[in-house]
C-alpha cells in the first residue's frame, strides 16, 4: 500500500463534500504516472487543499482508474475526468482542516522540519511536494498525517481562517462565451507584484543562477532531440555552462512569421524547436518582473492563436504564488487561444535540476514528462 497526495482547491473540496464522496478525480495528463505507479485498490490519498495549505481528509482507493466526464468537481467542462472510486476514512470541514504551518505538523514532516518559516526565501521550499496530484508521498510522513487527521475527526478543533486565508477563499470568475467560467485574480493595491530588493552581489548571483537554468533547459531539450534557440544577449553566458552539439543551437529561426512576431519569439529565454515549429517556450524569472515574461508569452499566443506550443514560467519556489497570481489576471483570461492560466504552467528551478538528473532521461523520447511530472498548472 502506498500513499499519494490528492490536491483540491477550496472549490473542488466543497464540490467533493457536497457529492456522494465516492469518486476522486484527476487530469487525464496524469494517466501515464498513475499507470507507472500502479496506483489502485488499497492505496490511500492524503487530501490537501491548496491556497489555504490544509490537510482535509484521507480517502482509500477501492477501484482501478476509469474515465468519466460526468460533472462532479465543476458544473461544466469538469477537467478531472480520470477517476477512482474511493471510501472516505476522514473528511473535515475546511475550518477544521489541519494547517501545514502548525508546529506539530511543520516540525515533524521530513520536507518542512528543517525550513525556517520566517525566511521568505526558504519558507516555500517544500511546495514541490504539492506540484501535481496524484503524487507518491513518503510513507512515514503520511502515516503521521493520517493519525493526526483521524484524531481531529474526533476532536474537531477549530482553526479559524486568517485574513490572508479569507482572501484566498474568495473566488473571482468571469464568463467566457455563453457557458465557460474562468477563475481570475485581481490583486489588491498592496498585493501588486513586489520589487525584490537585492544587493549588487545577490543580483550577480541571481543572474548566474538564471543562466544556469537556461543552460539546463537547453541541455534537456538537446537530449530530447530538439533544436534550441536562446536570445543573442544570453548566449555567451550560457555557452560557458552548456556545450551543444553542432547544429543544436540555431543561429536563425526557421519560422515564416512576420517581423513583429519574430521579435517576440527571439526574446523568449529558451525555445525548443522540432522541425520548423516551436514546441516549448520557457521564460526564466528569478528576481526580474514576472509580468514582463508573462506578457511575452501572452503576446505570442495572441499573435498566433492557432500555434500549438507548450509554455512555461520558470521561477524559484518562493515566486510560485506570484506566478499564478499574475497569469490569472482578467486580461489574460479572454485570449482567443484560451485563458493563459490553462495554457501556461509553472516550473520551479528545483524541478529543472531534478529533471536534468533523471537517470533515464536519454531514453525518454517524449518531452511530455515535463507536463506529467514536473510542471504545475493553476489549481492542479
Amino acid at each position: 500500500m502506498n500513499y499519494f497526495i490528492d490536491l483540491f482547491s477550496p472549490e473542488t473540496a466543497k464540490a467533493f463534500e457536497q457529492s456522494s464522496r465516492e469518486i476522486s478525480g484527476f487530469r487525464i495528463s496524469r494517466k501515464t504516472y498513475i499507470e507507472n505507479q500502479k496506483l489502485g485498490p488499497g492505496d490511500k490519498f492524503i487530501c490537501y487543499v491548496t491556497r489555504i495549505q490544509r490537510f482535509v481528509g484521507i480517502l482509500e482507493v477501492t477501484s482501478e482508474f476509469f474515465i468519466d466526464e460526468t460533472p462532479i468537481f465543476a458544473k461544466e467542462n469538469d477537467p478531472f475526468t480520470l477517476r477512482f472510486r474511493v471510501k472516505p476514512l476522514v473528511w473535515l470541514p475546511l475550518e477544521k482542516a489541519l494547517p501545514i504551518n502548525q508546529d506539530f505538523i511543520w516540525k515533524k514532516l521530513s520536507f518542512t522540519k528543517n525550513l525556517d518559516r520566517t525566511n521568505p526565501k526558504e519558507k516555500n521550499n517544500w511546495t514541490f511536494m504539492v506540484f501535481s496530484s496524484p503524487r507518491i508521498w513518503p510513507k512515514e510522513d503520511c502515516e503521521y498525517i493520517e493519525t493526526l487527521l483521524t484524531e481531529q475527526s474526533q476532536k474537531m478543533i477549530d482553526y479559524p481562517f486568517s485574513e490572508s486565508e479569507q482572501k484566498k477563499l474568495k473566488v473571482h470568475k468571469i464568463k467566457l462565451g455563453s457557458k465557460k467560467e474562468v477563475e481570475v485574480s485581481v490583486p489588491d493595491d498592496d498585493e501588486e507584484e513586489e520589487e525584490i530588493k537585492i544587493t549588487p552581489k545577490e543580483e550577480i548571483s541571481e543572474k548566474r543562477e538564471s543562466l544556469k537554468i537556461q543552460a539546463k533547459l537547453a541541455e534537456i531539450g538537446e537530449i530530447f532531440g530538439m533544436k534550441i534557440w536562446i536570445p543573442q544577449n544570453d548566449r555567451s553566458g550560457i555557452l560557458e555552462l552548456w556545450n551543444p552539439k553542432e547544429g543544436t543551437l540555431l543561429d536563425d529561426l526557421p519560422f515564416p512569421f512576420d517581423e513583429i512576431v519574430m521579435k517576440t519569439i527571439k526574446n523568449i529565454d529558451v525555445l525548443w524547436i522540432k522541425g520548423r515549429a516551436p514546441v516549448r517556450a520557457f521564460e526564466v524569472e528569478g528576481t526580474t518582473s514576472i509580468y514582463s515574461g508573462i506578457l511575452r508569452m501572452a503576446d505570442l499566443l495572441s499573435m498566433l492563436p492557432s500555434l500549438k506550443i507548450n509554455i512555461h514560467l520558470v521561477a524559484p519556489l518562493s515566486r510560485k504564488n506570484e506566478v499564478f497570481k499574475q497569469i490569472s489576471r482578467p486580461v489574460f483570461s479572454v485570449m482567443e487561444s484560451g485563458p493563459l492560466s490553462e495554457l501556461c504552467s509553472y516550473l520551479s528551478y528545483d524541478s529543472v535540476y531534478e529533471l536534468s538528473k533523471q537517470p533515464n532521461l536519454k531514453y525518454i523520447t517524449d518531452s511530455k514528462i515535463i507536463d506529467d511530472e514536473y510542471s504545475e498548472f493553476l489549481e492542479e
